[in-house]
């Protein structure tokens, strides 16, 4: 009981955050891999839903530790937002990768490579924030890769609106197929989204506790 008041010096919650962030990465290039080299899409996705299982497992230890600690380096609700965030956006790449797969998608849109690009990069920026975390003092920096996160985001929505656009304009003859990669491009870019959701949890966070 007493070894929970405090998590290993309140590094233990960073260890997760970090270990969520890396496995996301790890699937968002699985998800770009998958994307710029179709292969198997059956095997490609299965490679990613190991890699969801095993952030899912990261999240349910982070929750059950948190119920199971008193005292916390930062408030126990921005511990919660920040690991299920983490978890959504693994959720949705894994969304994208099984739709891919479950669709059988044949052609690549350029699109929807450009999207990955961006996500990797987005998810790339919400890792170093991560490991920033553990420099509280230093808020400039936290804020700064916040902002960066944004502009990802940002970036995310002027490239999905060119998407959908060449997509009803070029698919228009094939409602199915656009029917399946609108559904897609809606999993990356709510992915996308959920990156900025955490940098604006991150930013209060370091504007509290700097």
């Amino acid at each position: 009981m007493w070894a929970r008041l405090f998590p290993r010096g309140g590094n233990e919650f960073l260890d997760f955050f970090e270990r969520h962030a890396s496995k996301t990465l790890e699937a968002a290039r699985l998800l770009r891999s998958m994307l710029q080299e179709p292969t198997d899409f059956a095997d490609q996705a299965r490679q990613i839903k190991a890699v969801e299982h095993e952030g899912d497992q990261i999240t349910h230890r982070t929750i059950e530790i948190l119920h199971q600690t008193f005292i916390t380096p930062i408030d126990r609700g921005d511990i919660h937002r920040l690991i299920s965030g983490l978890d959504d956006i693994l959720d949705l790449v894994d969304s994208t990768a099984e739709r891919l797969w479950l669709y059988e998608v044949r052609e690549i849109l350029p699109e929807a490579r450009d999207l990955a690009d961006v996500l990797v990069n987005a998810v790339s920026e919400v890792l170093k924030a991560m490991t920033q975390l553990r420099n509280l003092k230093d808020r400039s920096a936290i804020i700064a890769t916040c902002m960066e996160i944004n502009s990802r985001e940002n970036e995310g929505d002027a490239l999905i609106r060119r998407a959908v656009a060449r997509l009803f304009r070029d698919q228009a003859a094939d409602p199915i197929a656009v029917m399946k990669w609108k559904e897609i491009y809606d999993y990356m870019e709510e992915a996308i989204d959920r990156c900025e959701d955490v940098a604006n949890i991150l930013e209060g966070v370091a504007l509290e506790y700097a």
